[in-house]
């Protein structure tokens, strides 16, 4: 399968992958627009902007939008992240165009009725609310937030009860009219669907569109530190983070594959020493996770709020250690096998590749060849691996620890200290 492309004169970008054997297709539109464009009186906007696209247009209340794609047996759904906002379906063969009205509609003539705006605000309220129930939710916002303090990149993407509240009509037709621009749109589809059809359909729909391109956002600063929460769980919630490569670095591949060979599957290191050696808790995982500027490299772990110091110690001696000497190679071969795995098998949804492709346009101006991204993942070597090891332990760590009562301000203080930058 190939993906073929077309550019719009208004700067759109069209892209499909057709595999014919498929009776379904899935595909949307990505923006190049998210929570980290937010200024700091918009925090949670692009959140309440996704929300309210599905809230009513000029011709379409919001029951009719969901009546009209169920009519067809589709989804619509959207989903907004720290650098995109995507609005996406999935639909049978033959029914692109119906998704694709819809998806033109709701981007263009939403009205923000200020009815349906105060009902879904107290939505968004609810969903915040929901976080503080989940430690897993609370203790990744926190090491955000010591990564890229004071920053959009490190700010909650729902946003806070306040800040949610102060968000009027006038501000989200502001955000939409000045961030959601062509140049930076994407309409991505997989599955049974035509690139012909497609891109006369986006011509239509999306063609008149013409506005300038935004600002860039403000590169994002890693500072670290430690943060905490003093609400008790049953079990104490820990994330270590490291400042890592961005997606558009080289070395992202390595720091992939690094994160593997860590926290990746149950023969990885942490999962090995923590839970198979010590019994310290039931699961253990190391991500590595990339903005445009910069990245996170995270390990995270839930137990017991007595065993969080000796899960501190043994994240900080795995780490050391992989800086010092580097993994053998079977190691690296066996991250390699997984990352390439993961790929292969994420390809098998066309939803996900939908995704893939719009992603790749937005960050590297063209689609990346599967053979290439696995060329890449294959000329990793341990040495490059150990470096980027190494590239995490020169800045100071980003630590959260959630669930361990007043005991939880300690333990993140003492992560912090083990965890000292090393010159």
């Amino acid at each position: 399968m190939t993906a073929e492309i077309t550019r719009l004169a208004n700067g759109l970008t069209v892209v499909t992958e057709t595999a014919p054997h498929l009776e379904t297709s899935a595909l949307g539109v990505w923006v190049d627009a998210g929570a980290r464009h937010e200024q700091e009186d918009e925090h949670g906007l692009s959140h309440l902007l996704e929300h309210m696209a599905f809230k009513g247009t000029a011709t379409r209340s919001t029951q009719a939008i969901a009546e009209e794609i169920e009519a067809v047996g589709g989804e619509l759904n959207a989903a907004t992240g720290l650098e995109t906002t995507a609005y996406f379906a999935r639909v049978l063969k033959g029914d692109e165009g119906v998704a694709l009205n819809l998806i033109a509609d709701i981007l263009q003539n939403s009205t923000f009725a200020a009815d349906e705006l105060e009902k879904e605000r107290e939505v968004i309220l609810q969903e915040i609310a929901g976080t503080l129930d989940s430690p897993d939710d609370m203790v990744f916002d926190l090491v955000h937030d010591a990564a890229f303090p004071g920053q959009p990149a490190g700010r909650s993407i729902l946003g806070t009860p306040k800040s949610v509240k102060a968000i009027s009509a006038k501000k989200l037709k502001h955000f939409l009219d000045t961030r959601y621009h062509p140049n930076g749109m994407v309409l991505a589809g997989a599955g049974a669907i035509r690139h012909e059809d497609t891109v006369r359909h986006a011509e239509a729909l999306f063609g008149g569109l013409s506005n300038d391109k935004p600002d860039q956002e403000e590169p994002a600063a890693y500072a670290g530190g430690a943060r905490s929460s003093q609400r008790k769980f049953e079990q104490a919630h820990l994330v270590v983070g490291f400042e890592a490569p961005s997606y558009r670095e080289p070395e992202f591949f390595a720091a992939q594959v690094l994160s593997g060979l860590l926290g990746g599957g149950m023969s990885s290191r942490l999962f090995q020493e923590v839970r198979e050696r010590r019994g310290l808790c039931y699961a253990i995982y190391s991500t590595a996770w990339g903005l445009k500027d910069t990245g996170l490299f995270a390990v995270h772990a839930a137990t017991g709020a007595g065993m969080v110091g000796e899960l501190i110690d043994v994240v900080s001696d795995e780490i050391d250690r992989m800086a010092a000497t580097g993994p053998a190679e079977a190691e690296v071969a066996r991250a390699k096998a997984q990352l390439k795995a993961g790929l292969m098998m994420s390809l098998e949804s066309s939803s996900a590749r939908a995704e893939q492709m719009a992603r790749q346009i937005l960050l590297h101006g063209r689609v990346l060849q599967t053979a290439e991204i696995l060329a890449s993942v294959d000329r990793v070597t341990a040495e490059e691996v150990k470096a980027v090891a190494q590239r995490l332990r020169r800045k100071d760590c980003s630590v959260a620890v959630v669930g361990a009562g007043r005991k939880s301000d300690d333990l993140a203080s003492c992560a912090g200290v083990r965890l000292k930058r090393v010159a």
